[in-house]
């Protein structure tokens, strides 16, 4: 076998890496377009919180605003993180989201098996629609002074509370999906030979599943207000105590972090439901999917 001499080295290498350059090139636009791509998304998608929040700051900052009442972001910012470096917010986040958790889940557990036993039966459903009406009618605020005439101004009552405005969303959601479930693919799974638990756990439960998930996002946005509504009256911990007696203090830095706190934790709730969604409804995503350029051409 012949050796390589280091000038025939030198020019192989000097012809592989045009090549190589030539390949990465490619490569390098492609990754700077897919940035591109999000970046765009992020910028469509959060644009408007942003403008918010630089608006916020400016006309603050700028005294075009009394900074008194409306403090900058800035100092928001700075309040938020004070309250979680002296643990003062992270512990009462955390016994707010106690409260709203165990209120929540119990919504849950009680009103997604009810509303499909009421969508599956109507006639039940028929029987005590009325009464239900009546009572998702009544301001949950307005029966929370019998909650605490009741079980008093403990745990139990805010916990309870919390639970009723909840349950009221996500069980009419959860009957509408039902309801709303095509029936000729019910007919279809009994030509099939399909018995009542089949038709039910294969057809009318995921079909019923996306509007049961919007249910899901209400009631947990509603588990949410009640629970600030139940800790401005008789608390002593918790981000609506905080909210409410930063306010009689004049801490309003320390307010309106609270505030922006449980935004936030709405914002976090709802985006976690929204990926659930996703993960358990595929069907749906792909349906979607292939249905897009059929909308697109007709139109």
């Amino acid at each position: 076998m012949l050796e390589r001499t280091p000038a025939a080295e030198a020019a192989a290498e000097q012809s592989v890496l045009p090549r190589l350059f030539s390949l990465r090139v490619p490569f390098l636009r492609l990754a700077a377009g897919g940035a591109a791509r999000r970046f765009a998304g992020f910028s469509w998608r959060y644009g408007a919180i942003l403008i918010f929040l630089l608006a916020w700051q400016l006309l603050s900052q700028f005294n075009i605003v009394d900074q008194s009442m409306i403090p900058p972001f800035s100092k928001v910012v700075a309040a938020l993180l004070n309250g979680f470096s002296d643990g003062n917010l992270l512990g009462n986040m955390l016994i707010s989201l106690r409260r709203s958790g165990i209120g929540f889940g119990i919504a849950v557990v009680l009103a997604i098996p009810l509303g499909l036993f009421m969508g599956t039966f109507q006639r039940f459903e028929s029987i005590i629609d009325a009464l239900l009406q009546m009572f998702r009618q009544t301001s949950a605020l307005a029966i929370y002074p019998i909650f605490i005439l009741l079980l008093g101004l403990g745990e139990t009552s805010k916990i309870t509370i919390i639970c009723w405005a909840a349950f009221f969303p996500l069980l009419l959601n959860t009957i509408s999906g039902v309801k709303l479930v095509d029936s000729r693919l019910i007919e279809m799974a009994r030509v099939f030979g399909a018995s009542k638990w089949a038709v039910f756990r294969r057809v009318v439960l995921p079909a019923a599943a996306p509007s049961i998930f919007v249910g899901l996002r209400l009631s947990a946005t509603t588990a949410l207000l009640l629970l600030v509504a139940a800790e401005m009256i008789g608390a002593k911990r918790g981000l609506g105590f905080v909210v409410i007696n930063a306010q009689y203090n004049f801490e309003i830095p320390l307010m309106f972090a609270a505030i922006v706190l449980l935004a936030v934790i709405g914002l976090t709730a709802n985006y976690g439901l929204l990926r659930l969604q996703k993960r358990v409804c595929r069907w749906q995503q792909a349906g979607q999917a292939k249905a897009g350029p059929l909308r697109t051409s007709r139109v």
